[in-house]
């Protein structure tokens, strides 16, 4: 599921790192206009840039996960959704950080399960001893602990997350604009990098822990997608200072956002009604919820406009038997299901 600006003149307002160049062609045809890293691993390490775009993908699938009950669903409408990435709205600002956050996620454990010969399993030679669970017994104060396994080297996917979503802006986007961009970017590496977690196998006769293996993986992306949504929530808007070169909190006592933060400089539109100037599709015709309270009510999502209640009958599997060896048959049933759609 690839998302490409398919204009050439609208291509030109892009960076190699938007999100919207999402496969590993697109890619690299911007990358032909460009001197530096960039035109360089096309030509020498194709599949690094292969996995540069499925975490791309990865990034845009969890963005539709984590906002399909709000008004604006990360459409992948390219059109639309090229709008949202030309403004300094929240949503824009997730996209940035979950598209990043997705390349750091793909390329690192591509390079875990071997798919690329230029990185592989974390190196921990000079790392200090993993320290044993808070939860362990005093029973286990001589168990021995090293580090070993495969863990995953999420540096090599950080630096290649970084290398291609912080590609140097082209002309069109104000310094202010690129400070944003490469501030969300970074957060979501950060959100994969800063949240490796620690496993470990036991070894030892008769089921004995003599032993403790143990090595650092990456967290589920599901993870990653809900920690970025909560920095969604509380991003910060922020305005450009005298100089050009920082960013300032908007408000008073606000502290200034640190590198885990999301930030914006303009408001959101609300998202009600289809307008291509900002990338709306609006609300018309999506399923909501009749009983919720929450964003996925129908009184929020359908911006009080109402809803209908409709019908649907459709097919699906049932009664399903697994019959040695090795066939699964089913029966096709009829299910109705009650649907409420906004006006």
């Amino acid at each position: 599921m690839g998302f490409l600006w398919t204009s050439p003149a609208d291509l030109d307002h892009e960076a190699v790192g938007s999100p919207l160049v999402m496969d590993s062609n697109s890619i690299c045809r911007k990358a032909k206009r460009l001197a530096g890293k960039q035109a360089e691993l096309c030509q020498t390490q194709p599949e690094i840039v292969s996995e540069v775009a499925k975490g791309a993908r990865l990034g845009v699938r969890e963005c539709q996960y984590q906002f399909r009950y709000r008004r604006w669903n990360c459409t992948s409408h390219n059109r639309y959704f090229g709008k949202i990435l030309q403004q300094d709205i929240r949503e824009t600002a997730f996209v940035y950080a979950i598209t990043a956050a997705g390349v750091t996620h793909a390329v690192t454990q591509a390079c875990s399960m071997g798919d690329l010969l230029q990185c592989g399993c974390e190196a921990t030679r000079n790392r200090a001893p993993p320290k044993p669970p808070s939860s362990s017994s005093s029973s286990e104060d001589g168990v021995k602990w090293e580090w070993g396994g495969c863990g995953d080297d999420v540096e090599f996917g950080y630096e290649k997350s970084k290398q291609f979503m912080d590609a140097k802006r082209r002309r069109g986007k104000s310094d202010i604009r690129t400070l944003i961009d490469l501030h969300n970017n970074e957060a979501g590496r950060l959100a994969v990098k800063l949240f490796m977690q620690t496993d470990c196998k036991c070894h030892g006769l008769s089921s004995s822990c003599t032993l403790r293996t143990c090595w650092k993986k990456m967290p589920p992306f599901r993870k990653v997608g809900d920690h970025l949504l909560e920095r969604f929530n509380g991003a910060s808007k922020v305005m450009g200072g005298n100089d050009g070169k920082t960013l300032i909190p908007v408000g008073q006592n606000i502290k200034p956002p640190d590198k885990q933060d999301l930030i914006y400089s303009d408001e959101s539109p609300d998202f009600c009604l289809a307008n291509r100037k900002t990338g709306s599709l609006g609300t018309r015709g999506r399923m909501c919820n009749s009983t919720a309270m929450d964003i996925s009510g129908c009184d929020l999502l359908c911006c009080e406009r109402g809803y209908r209640e409709e019908t649907v009958v459709f097919e699906e599997n049932c009664l399903c038997r697994f019959h040695w060896c090795c066939v699964v048959q089913c029966k096709k049933c009829l299910v109705r299901k009650d649907l409420s759609l906004c006006h």
